[in-house]
């Protein structure tokens, strides 16, 4: 888990890319917009995170204690209960005030019973001045005794020592029950706030304020750590991305750092495969070879074949036979070579072992090379986090005053900004995407890669001219004619980076399912028994009847021909494929 910009959640109005989650079945695109905004009570900007037709809200913890309290009134008001039974009929029936009227008016009695909550006390509170505790058996003043609704009399010492050890075993004590044997009475709010320390009361408070949040299945705890806020969401209503106040970005479905457009199972396997031990083995198995003798794992780090294996062992060996190095020497290939472990190599003896350290040494390459891109963009993002607060606090007023224009002309300097810090985490996940894709569906792989490449090469000249072409402005002692010249530049590949990036969110959200169905359709247009027919191909051009033009080029009507390889559609003139450049 990366630690996040600042941010507050606002209004905005600039769109970044449209789409929904795959773990959605709806249809409709929701389009989350990113916004600079200029709060008059920080000296800085915050950089915001938000959507249109917002599907969640943060709540502070006054706004979750407002909110129980509003679900208490209701129930205490429709059902003629006091608030502290309509808390405890709550609690019971995980804060769902429609899940309380329903049982409540299908049976009554039922629920009362299974709740605690009794129609008449189950004894009579004795009227006399003195009375027996029913836990110690001390006789006290009627003032120092208390009962729940079951009119059962413990003291008030006895009351402080079952309430406070009740809260001290955990949340468990939001359903406390009487003491006395064989009594379901509940013991309320009002009860422990009139007998608990001060102390067990704030626990007691505490976990009736975070039950109203972690047994509601709409509503979740920000996962940054030391985070107050929760979060309410409408479940089903679109993308799981949550942005909290505190300005960590999250999943809601798995609680993981967002990752759109990448599905849930799939993070959850990378984060699990970049913290599993089988990465460990997976490099001793290719990087090292075990000592004949003792068996340890020894990995060879100068060039001569010659290795000893560590005391107490102190093995002489060849590294390539693995045989005793008194028997090696000119006659068998010198101090890097063996001619002994050549013969036996083409005679297959060594061909298991060294097919079982290559496929480990191949496996490890390929998920290195996937992490390091992975969590290089993840440090590229936190990088240009810390610049964009740097331009939100320090440069933009002292280019306002340098080009001599208002910090509100600025607004494409923040906008281009925000876009390489939100392209750098999509970036970041696409890594992953392309790891677990599945190395026979060349044509998806092809296709993915174009995309990636293309968005990535867009993102990185966006990222330059933000980075390094702007600081000549920066550091400009006076308005610079080039500037709007510089303006235009920058917008422009704001506008581009952005476009790539939502090709390759919905590409990647749709499963790379284009590749597929223009596959089809060029089977279907290559068949002579569909002579006439038409289909639409992967940038939407339309084919039918194809005829041939060579071994590898089948040329639709309209003018293209569909690359054997990836499926993408080129044009007539075209010799080599735009999209995996193979020659035809």
């Amino acid at each position: 888990m990366e630690s996040e910009e600042e941010l507050d959640m606002q209004d905005a109005d600039d769109d970044f890319y449209s789409g929904v989650d795959d773990a959605f079945d709806s249809d409709d695109a929701d389009v989350a917009d990113y916004e600079f905004m200029d709060h008059d009570s920080d000296d800085s900007l915050d950089l915001i995170s938000h959507r249109h037709q917002q599907n969640y809200s943060i709540l502070s913890e006054a706004d979750i204690r407002a909110r129980q309290k509003e679900d208490m009134v209701k129930i205490a008001t429709v059902l003629s209960i006091s608030e502290v039974s309509a808390g405890i009929l709550l609690r019971y029936y995980n804060w769902s005030v429609s899940k309380v009227h329903d049982e409540w008016f299908a049976d009554e009695d039922r629920v009362r019973r299974a709740v605690g909550l009794l129609g008449r006390p189950a004894v009579q509170f004795p009227d006399g001045r003195e009375m027996t505790c029913g836990i110690c058996f001390e006789t006290y003043p009627r003032e120092k005794l208390h009962a729940a609704v079951c009119g059962h009399p413990f003291c008030n010492s006895c009351w402080a020592g079952y309430v406070s050890t009740a809260v001290n075993d955990g949340p468990g004590c939001l359903m406390l029950r009487c003491p006395g044997p064989s009594c379901g009475a509940a013991v309320g709010q009002d009860m422990i706030d009139a007998l608990a320390s001060l102390e067990d009361k704030e626990k007691y408070h505490r976990y009736f304020v975070r039950s109203y949040i972690e047994d509601n299945r709409k509503t979740k705890w920000c996962p940054a750590p030391g985070c107050d806020y929760a979060v309410d969401f409408v479940v089903g209503s679109g993308s799981y991305d949550v942005t909290c106040r505190c300005s960590y970005s999250f999943c809601w479905n798995c609680t993981e750092e967002a990752h759109r457009p990448v599905d849930c199972a799939t993070v959850a396997k990378w984060i699990l495969k970049n913290t599993a031990e089988s990465e460990n083995m997976n490099w001793i198995l290719a990087n090292s070879k075990p000592c004949p003798k003792c068996k340890r794992p020894i990995e060879k780090n100068q060039g001569c074949m010659h290795i000893t294996c560590t005391p107490p062992c102190k093995f002489e060996f060849c590294w390539l036979c693995l045989g005793t190095w008194s028997e090696h020497g000119e006659r068998t290939g010198g101090f890097y070579a063996c001619n002994r472990y050549e013969t036996a190599k083409q005679e297959g003896v060594y061909d298991e072992a060294e097919k079982r350290r290559e496929m480990a040494k191949n496996s490890l390459e390929r998920y290195t090379h996937y992490y390091e891109r992975w969590a290089t963009n993840q440090s590229s993002r936190q990088k240009a986090v810390a610049d964009l607060r740097e331009m939100q606090s320090v440069h933009i007023g002292k280019l306002s005053d340098t080009q001599c224009q208002p910090e509100s002309q600025l607004k494409f300097i923040i906008e281009a900004w925000l876009q390489i810090v939100e392209c750098r985490r999509v970036l970041k996940w696409t890594y992953s995407y392309g790891y677990y894709l599945p190395e026979h569906e060349h044509a998806k792989r092809q296709f993915f890669e174009y995309l990636q490449g293309e968005a990535e090469s867009g993102l990185e000249r966006l990222h330059q001219c933000a980075e390094k072409e702007l600081q000549v402005f920066i550091n400009a002692e006076g308005p610079s004619k080039d500037f709007n010249e510089f303006r235009t530049k920058l917008a422009g590949l704001t506008s581009v980076t952005r476009n790539y990036f939502e090709n390759l969110v919905r590409a990647l959200e749709n499963g790379l399912s284009d590749v597929d169905s223009h596959a089809a359709c060029s089977r279907s247009g290559s068949s002579k028994s569909m002579g006439g027919g038409s289909c639409k191909g992967l940038r939407g051009r339309k084919g039918s009847t194809s005829r041939s033009s060579g071994p590898n080029r089948n040329i639709d009507d309209s003018g293209h021909w569909s690359c054997e390889h990836c499926t993408f559609a080129n044009f007539k003139s075209a010799t080599i494929c735009a999209m995996c450049q193979q020659r035809h």
